[in-house]
């Protein structure tokens, strides 16, 4: 990525510190999220996409 002003670079780091934290599984911890959100773990609901960083980071997850 290119960046042209700070502001786009702190925008991109913080879209990935949320990927990091709230949607990346991790294998020091079993692969468990570091602060999974509420509905983590259902089993009901489609299954949609959450897209990071026009599209570089994917997250899957099932809708509430």
């Amino acid at each position: 990525m290119i960046f042209f002003s700070p502001q786009q670079l702190r925008r991109a780091l913080k879209e990935y510190m949320e990927h990091y934290h709230r949607e990346r599984n991790h294998q020091g911890l079993s692969i468990l999220l570091i602060e999974p959100d509420d509905s983590v773990g259902s089993v009901a609901g489609k299954i949609e996409c959450r897209e990071r960083l026009g599209g570089m980071l994917k997250y899957y997850h099932r809708a509430a």
